[in-house]
């Protein structure tokens, strides 16, 4: 586990990256309805992911703040 608020901000946008980019990347407007269900669990992934490093930057910036 990380445990600097820096380590854990940097892991945080890599992570969103990733998700952002395998989930637009598997996007097809033709939908088949066996993999809707997966489709569906990977945008709610990404979503929470980009919520949770927005969470960590507001974190990440007050510790910054508080130092100064």
């Amino acid at each position: 586990m990380i445990k600097s608020l820096k380590g854990q901000f940097i892991l945080s946008i890599f992570v969103t990256i990733c998700f952002v980019i395998t989930t637009f990347s598997n996007v097809e407007f033709n939908v088949d309805k066996s993999v809707l269900p997966i489709r569906i669990i990977f945008f709610f992934i990404m979503i929470v992911s980009v919520f949770n490093t927005g969470l960590l930057t507001e974190k990440y910036i007050q510790t910054r703040k508080k130092r100064k």
